[in-house]
């Protein structure tokens, strides 16, 4: 499977809390719900396109539990692309504390979290979609296991929050040292 990482960041980086004004407050984050008033009729076709080709979904515990209490709810509302295919696609969600998940067909993955994705990487065809989950995606990026970024950027400085990478960038790897990407296994 091809594991494909989806952020929806702002200019300045920031991905904390676009869902809604209440979706994360950590670290006293004031403007949750940034991108509603920039998500139209054009970023919703875009996105239900992006979330019918997943084959299944690899999310952070806090994302997972963000959309379980949202989408994993809902009543089935007969025309959306993005909840059919969160409730009907495999969930795997990277957690050491989510022992119980109440939302169908999720599994757990604690322990050796990277030889966990590597078997479902393994698997013939497909694509594993990350969604939100920054500190997941960030970890991905370090144990280089993402094949494809898709970053939608919305036309919005925010200032505060957490963002996809840090103010100070990446600690470079001894093996980038060259200016090339490492060999993938």
């Amino acid at each position: 499977m091809k594991l494909t990482t989806v952020t929806n960041v702002s200019v300045d980086g920031v991905m904390q809390g676009l869902g809604g004004p209440d979706e994360d407050r950590r670290g006293g984050f004031e403007r949750g719900g940034w991108a509603l008033p920039l998500f139209d009729d054009a970023a919703a076709t875009f996105l239900g396109h992006v979330y019918q080709r997943a084959d299944a979904f690899l999310l952070g515990r806090r994302t997972y539990e963000i959309f379980a209490g949202s989408w994993g709810t809902w009543d089935d509302p007969g025309d959306s692309p993005i909840w059919t295919a969160l409730n009907t696609k495999p969930k795997y969600v990277v957690s050491t504390t989510l022992t119980d998940p109440q939302w169908a067909d999720t599994t757990v993955l604690s322990g050796d979290v990277a030889a966990a994705i590597g078997e479902l990487k393994a698997k013939p065809a497909g694509e594993l979609q990350v969604h939100g989950s920054g500190s997941l995606v960030r970890w991905l990026f370090d144990n280089q296991l993402v094949d494809e970024i898709t970053l939608l950027t919305y036309p919005v400085v925010i200032g505060q929050g957490t963002r996809l990478f840090p103010d100070t960038g990446r600690t470079p790897r001894s093996t980038w040292s060259t200016g090339e990407l490492p060999a993938r296994g």
